[in-house]
């Protein structure tokens, strides 16, 4: 092997003259270069761009110099960008001459020519120099992709895989600070790296490029123009290439880890690196500096006037201290992100199944953060005085602003967000340890602010991995690490800070807590190290960071590497995005401008309306970020955004949106499965765009099919917004704006058995209200007149969630037939399985309709309807009169309904509807056993009603306690409404995905409406 300690050739400017023109041909001028072993001249010619003339060593083996000239050939052959040195023959036609010296030792020499361009020492360097010298250096190392010659297989202490021989070379360095630095590097790489090194890719690779042996193009300082000196050139892992670059070209750059990675993503670009290369590529570039200073320092008595072997050393020691005090896998995470791998492995991983889980995670706090109203703290404003009392260690100041703020606007939960830039964090602590003179400023954590004490509980099984206390001043007081491995995800950690200390006690490493298992107590201001009380959470998907290691707080330039090392926990934590920007307009502009642009008597739901931006099943959400359980829309009957019904249709409107005037399948399928849910005889559909048209066009059926027109309906019924509809709707005709009963409506009483007569047996309440009907009909019959029709909703609903006694649609049904008429049925609001017992409302009371119209839920919030009839029916319809709906039954909604279908049968939703029904209508009437004001609990599957009375026996309605429930539950998170005639009657219609867990939030948030309405 080479002596690297051989003095180098004794050959003067003169001598290398006298051999470049008898060896060469070459009449030039010479002048040194600098060089550490060899002795190298600078040959100035008056003819071309000149040459350099390479003495080699006499200690170096012949095969050696063979080597380098071998692989000079095969660049100049390779189709290679990237301009290296060209070998020039001697007079005999050799690439490798020799001569001998007055010593008598014979040295190789090599003719190479000047390349043009500016030495990197001697250039300012970017981040785009950095990644030019990358590229060219992958280019480089793509080209020698599998040359290899003997030469190349050498031993040589300057080759990274011996670098742990820089500890036999400790001893010279003389600053015992110093020298442990370097033990930490050798430690590092012995028990980290050097085991790794025989799995990795090894190739010859140039091994030496220091910034005198890089060449910037001197007309584009940004540009790398080529590389010279292929001394130490030897067959070793391909990283080494990488790591020795950035040795030499991050020294004193303000950002060394950030041109480390620019230069490493530059030869990514050209030659794709390995994460396991990458994983060490901190190391060793620490280890080539380890290298340099260690053998400067061995030789330093020898070599103060070579300025080849000490112009880097004070710089590389610089590197080495501010790289001591960096975390080698922050470093490691910065050069992964830059050649566009995971910041750690699974950190994608991790954060894709967060998302795709993120219906499934238990409460952190109780209730749950998500319905809680909510405002973001202010440490986003350097001059907020929360945010200044915090930063000065006034932690009572700024707790008593964020209590009164609180109390004010009625806030229940305080968020920090994830990202946020903030500068109450004031302590040297704070400083960068990677980008000279910046400080960490952006919150790497979610922020939950409530009162201490309240208990906090991990949202998905975890291991305790650690609990502890940090004293210091603004940091985390009582801080707990939990390690999580869910089935399908790798495993990462979430850190809980400002904790209540007696955790300590009560939590063990090793522990297993299951999912909403307490973890610990908000800490007070004594104990979570001088904050405004709160919890501070946080993600780690690198499950090998000490909890006291992982950063809460990081640098503006690697948001983007912290992002995926230390992800957004409000998913985790429960808060919906909205909580942390607001977009469009403000709730008052759209108030304001609905008055200006819309009809006046478009109604707005509550005094102080909400302004929803998202639906995700049984939740509404507002744009605030506040979650409220939706109670009452109905038209959304499998929830919001059902993904089956957003994925049909949007694949049918990618192919075609039609009018049923041509052939589709979709239309007959979803007729098909439509009519196979309702009894036999209905067996013949129309489609429509809305309830309105479908009762619309029922109407004309049954009209045209007993050429009449007289209907009866119930009273306080509701069928629709045309006006055909108004005048049979005595829950619009008889209001504001109304104009009373028209002349051929008949009004039946509505069939309530709460408000039957009491002298009136139970089991006598269906005949007895159907009297009502049959006075109708004889009133007609006097008059010459007979019924076109009965039409009723199934169960009237604003008439008060009313359900017809046993019996009453078969006697009403039975007179209404013998009158001539038919019998229609309106289920736009309780079909399609909602009562969960059948699929349709008529059904619980033995009847079949002539005809039954569908709306709402029908679509899952888009907008379609359908009728269906009898064969008979159908046919008497066949008039000549076409009927036509340009839009009604077109391909994408009946894509829509078939879906809608699919998803009731196959998640068994009539099931849950029953089941979960019937598990709220005993948590009502637990509560009608507590609350007096609670006259008659009734429902079936999830059509659901609570009547209030201000007197039990009188049933006098209780309308302003109704109201004022209904606004206790707004303010609470549930969306429900009130109905009746007397608006008394609580009235709830939740999708029919509701949950026993929903359930039970909807029982909590009553109990506690009725309790504050009655205080």
């Amino acid at each position: 092997m080479t002596d690297l300690s051989h003095p180098a050739p004794q050959l003067s400017a003169g001598d290398a003259e006298k051999l470049a023109k008898e060896i060469f041909g070459v009449t030039a001028k010479a002048s040194p270069l600098d060089s550490e072993r060899d002795r190298n001249y600078r040959l100035k010619t008056e003819t071309d761009a000149g040459w350099i003339l390479k003495i080699v060593n006499s200690s170096e083996p012949k095969i050696e110099s063979e080597f380098q000239t071998a692989l000079l050939h095969h660049l100049a052959r390779a189709n290679s960008e990237l301009v290296v040195p060209h070998l020039k023959p001697s007079l005999s036609g050799d690439f490798l001459a020799s001569t001998v010296a007055v010593n008598g030792e014979t040295h190789a020499l090599r003719l190479v020519g000047w390349l043009a361009g500016t030495p990197l020492a001697e250039v300012g360097r970017t981040l785009d120099l950095m990644r030019s010298l990358g590229r060219a250096l992958g280019e480089l190392d793509r080209a020698l992709q599998g040359f290899i010659h003997p030469g190349a297989l050498r031993e040589l202490d300057w080759d990274l895989r011996h670098a742990a021989r820089a500890r036999s070379r400790l001893h010279f360095v003389r600053d015992a600070g110093k020298r442990a630095i370097l033990e930490r590097f050798i430690e590092r790489f012995e028990t980290l790296v050097e085991p790794k090194l025989s799995g990795l890719r090894a190739q010859v690779i140039h091994n030496d490029a220091n910034d005198w042996n890089v060449l910037v193009d001197e007309q584009d300082n940004q540009r790398i123009s080529g590389l010279i000196d292929f001394g130490d050139a030897v067959h070793t892992v391909l990283i080494a290439e990488v790591a020795i670059a950035c040795a030499y070209s991050i020294l004193d750059m303000e950002d060394p880890i950030g041109a480390a990675a620019a230069l490493a993503s530059g030869f990514h670009e050209k030659y794709p690196l390995q994460t396991e290369e990458i994983d060490i590529l901190f190391d060793l570039i620490a280890m080539r500096l380890v290298t340099s200073v260690t053998f400067s320092a061995s030789r330093h008595d020898q070599t103060d006037d070579n300025p080849y072997l000490a112009i880097s050393e004070a710089p590389a020691w610089r590197l080495l201290e501010k790289m001591d005090a960096m975390n080698p896998r922050f470093a490691t995470a910065i050069l992964r992100k830059a050649c566009g791998f995971d910041a750690v492995d699974g950190a994608g991983a991790v954060r894709r199944w967060i998302s795709d889980n993120r219906k499934s995670f238990a409460d952190v706090v109780r209730p749950a953060a998500a319905t809680m109203s909510k405002a973001i703290v202010p440490y986003g404003d350097a001059s907020h005085v929360m945010t200044v009392a915090s930063a000065e260690q006034r932690p009572q100041e700024a707790t008593k602003w964020w209590t009164d703020f609180s109390e004010q606007h009625k806030i229940e939960l305080g968020v920090g967000s994830w990202g946020e830039k903030r500068t109450v964090y004031t302590d040297k602590a704070f400083e960068s340890r990677f980008i000279e003179g910046r400080r960490r400023i952006h919150h790497l954590g979610v922020d939950l602010f409530m009162a201490a004490g309240t208990p906090l509980y991990t949202p998905l099984a975890g291991i305790v991995k650690s609990v502890e206390i940090e004293h210091e001043p603004l940091g985390y007081g009582g801080l707990i690490a939990l390690e999580h491995a869910p089935e399908g995800c790798p495993p990462f950690v979430t850190l809980w800070g400002h904790m209540a200390h007696e955790a300590l006690t009560r939590l063990k490493p090793g522990q297993r807590l299951e999912a909403r298992a307490l973890v610990g107590y908000m800490g007070d201001i004594h104990e979570n190290g001088g904050w405004t009380p709160h919890l501070h959470f946080q993600i780690s998907t690198d499950v090998q960071l000490t909890a006291t290691d992982i950063l809460g707080v990081g640098e503006t330039a690697y948001l983007d590497v912290w992002a995926e090392l230390f992800p957004d926990a409000s998913t985790l934590a429960g808060i919906p995005p909205e909580t942390f920007g607001q977009d469009g307009r403000t709730r008052e502009e759209l108030v304001a401008k609905r008055k200006e642009l819309l009809l006046p008597n478009l109604s707005i739901s509550y005094s102080e309306p909400i302004k929803f931006v998202r639906g995700e099943g049984a939740w509404l959400i507002d744009n605030y970020g506040r979650a409220y359980l939706d109670c009452f829309n109905n038209v959304c009957h499998l929830g919001h955004v059902h993904p089956d019904v957003v994925e049909a249709l949007s694949r049918q409107a990618g192919l075609l949106n039609t009018n049923t005037r041509y052939l589709h399948d979709n239309i007959v399928e979803y007729a098909e499965r439509l009519t196979a849910t309702l009894p036999d005889g209905l067996a013949v559909a129309s489609f429509a765009c809305s309830g309105s048209e479908a009762n619309s066009l029922m109407l004309r059926m049954a009209r045209n099919h007993t050429g009449r027109n007289d209907a009866i309906v119930v009273d306080w019924a509701y069928h629709g917004t045309t006006q055909e509809l108004i005048d049979l709707s005595p829950y619009k005709y008889k209001r504001k704006g109304g104009k009373g009963r028209p002349e051929h409506v008949y009004e039946a009483v509505i069939p309530d058995s709460y408000h039957a007569s009491e002298e009136w047996p139970v089991a006598e309440h269906g005949e007895r209200f159907a009297e009502s009907v049959a006075e109708q009909i004889e009133s007609m019959r006097r008059k010459g007149r007979a019924p076109a029709f009965f039409l009723a909703e199934s169960i009237p609903s604003v008439a008060g969630q009313v359900f017809f006694p046993d019996g009453y649609l078969k006697e009403v049904y039975a007179m209404v037939r013998a009158a001539g008429g038919l019998c229609l049925a309106d289920e736009v609001q309780v079909g399609f399985g909602r009562v969960g017992s059948h699929w349709w409302a008529f059904e619980t009371q033995g009847v079949v309709p002539d005809i039954v119209s569908m709306g709402k839920p029908i679509g899952n919030g888009h907008p379609m309807s359908a009728i269906v009839t009898t064969r008979e029916v159908a046919d008497s319809f066949n008039n000549g009169m076409e009927y036509f709906n340009t839009f009604a039954g077109n391909p994408v909604s009946c894509a829509v309904g078939l879906a809608v279908l699919h998803v009731i049968e196959r998640d068994k939703l009539r099931d849950n509807a029953l089941n979960v029904g019937n598990y709220l209508l005993d948590g009502f009437r637990k509560m009608q056993d507590r609350f007096d004001i609670i006259g008659d609990v009734r429902g079936l599957g999830l059509f659901l009603g609570i009547e209030l009375v201000t007197d039990r026996k009188t049933k006098a309605p209780a309308t302003a306690l109704a109201r004022k429930i209904n606004d206790g539950a707004r303010a609470r998170g549930i969306l429900m409404g009130t109905e009746g005639p007397h608006d008394n009657v609580l009235k709830m219609r939740p999708p029919m995905i509701f949950s026993r867990a929903n359930a039970d939030h909807l029982l909590d948030v009553l109990n506690a409406s009725f309790e504050a309405a009655l205080r």
